[in-house]
């Protein structure tokens, strides 16, 4: 039973900056860092800047690992007290409690940021933090750790499968400097629409997915420990083919999953970062494209796989760049398996497998190193089943077909 139900707006309980110490001012201006990416602008990016493009991922404010807290409003959570966030601005959160819901409930152009401040709070069925309806919303950590839990079986709310310890029916940002620790029983952390990590440190353990997102997870920055029953990072969307997508600009990650490390619908996109995977599969998508970072992967199916998950792009693996090392469990399994094109452009690849290489259409090789099982080789060869194929174009061979994916960076 949750008998008090605490309603926040703006205007209630207004305190200054001088009364918490731990978040500095952000900058007021919105500038924005921007991409090559084939990533539409929302509503909520373009209203953050003055110099928003249609191919900005990142805001200033997404970036910014801080809050201005000159108007924050300030609460300490005490038990079976509920927060309901009604208005626009920013909210301090801070003690230890049990069974306690924070709700973001505001107009479709307003933001809300939660500075999380030394937070701790455990339910038995409900979300610790669900965002009904907003522009966009922020959890931002101080430099301090905060520990959300859900113990028992969640409940439904309302018409809304609320099935994760940080539930967000909006676009969702996480950013700081401290530490966010979940425990779930189902998901940890769902976004119905885009969901951005910018910075901070996440240690996740959850039955099913660690991270959820029906459009898109970007992630500029972050430190990601992250153990799920089913997927580490998953990016899905049913009634749009475009949508589904994964961009992972920097950050340390170490995930085991029992099904794919990472895993989006429409297309994955690494431009670097530190990767230890070990997991059914490492990384799975329709669009696979890696252009740079250091990626470990131990998986039980297999490694880097292209399958056919949404039809708005080729189905191809394309590696441009990146110290890669893939360690495959024995049996029909395949380091590096693509349901239509494999493309290397670069990059180092070490693998150790009974099957390097398995490809349905064209395996291109122009440059980089290839070591398998200890061995250099200067071609693809195409396992099938077990059984050796053909070899691929060997290095200078002509990319196939020009396919240079989903606008990305490479």
């Amino acid at each position: 039973m949750k008998p008090v139900t605490r309603m926040i707006t703006a205007g209630l309980l207004a305190v200054s900056l001088a009364g918490c110490g731990t978040a500095a001012a952000e900058a007021p201006a919105e500038e924005v860092r921007t991409e090559t990416y084939i990533i539409e602008t929302s509503a909520s990016d373009s209203s953050e800047s003055t110099s928003t493009t249609e191919n900005s991922l990142f805001t200033d404010r997404d970036l910014n690992q801080s809050a201005d807290l000159t108007d924050a409003v300030y609460f300490t959570v005490a038990d079976d007290e509920d927060i309901a966030i009604t208005e626009e601005g920013v909210y301090v959160l801070s003690g230890m409690a049990e069974n306690v819901t924070i709700s973001v409930d505001v107009e479709d152009n307003e933001k809300v940021q939660l500075v999380l401040d030394g937070l701790s709070i455990t339910n038995d069925s409900s979300p610790v933090i669900y965002v009904i309806n907003a522009d966009k919303v922020f959890v931002t950590t101080t430099d301090s750790e905060n520990t959300f839990s859900v113990t028992g079986s969640f409940s439904k709310t309302g018409n809304d499968n609320t099935d994760a310890v940080i539930y967000s029916k909006d676009d969702l940002v996480l950013n700081g400097v401290g530490t966010l620790n979940i425990n779930s029983t189902d998901n940890g952390i769902t976004s119905k629409d885009d969901l951005k990590v910018t910075g901070g440190t996440y240690n996740i353990t959850a039955s099913s997915k660690a991270f959820e997102a029906n459009d898109s997870i970007l992630i500029y920055d972050g430190t990601f420990h992250l153990t799920s029953g089913s997927d580490g990072l998953h990016a899905e969307n049913n009634d749009d083919a475009t949508l589904g997508l994964i961009v992972i600009e920097n950050g340390t990650f170490d995930i085991q999953a029992n099904d794919d490390a990472i895993h989006a619908s429409a297309t994955i996109t690494i431009n670097g970062g530190t990767f230890n995977l070990n997991a059914g599969e490492g990384i799975e998508s329709t669009y696979i494209e890696i252009n740079d970072g250091e990626l470990t992967i131990s998986a039980g199916d297999d490694g880097i796989n292209a399958g056919r998950k949404s039809n708005a792009y080729d189905v191809a693996i394309v590696i441009n760049g990146g110290d890669i090392s893939i360690t495959m469990a024995s049996g029909d399994t395949d380091a590096i398996d693509s349901n239509g094109d494999l493309t290397i452009n670069g990059g180092t690849i070490n693998i150790t497998a009974q099957s390097a290489f398995d490809y349905d259409g064209t395996g291109t090789y122009n440059g980089g190193t290839l070591i398998v099982n200890g061995e250099t080789v200067t071609q693809l060869t195409n396992q099938m089943m077990g059984g050796m194929g053909q070899g691929a174009r060997g290095q200078g061979g002509t990319p196939q077909g020009g396919f240079q994916g989903p606008g990305f960076r490479g």
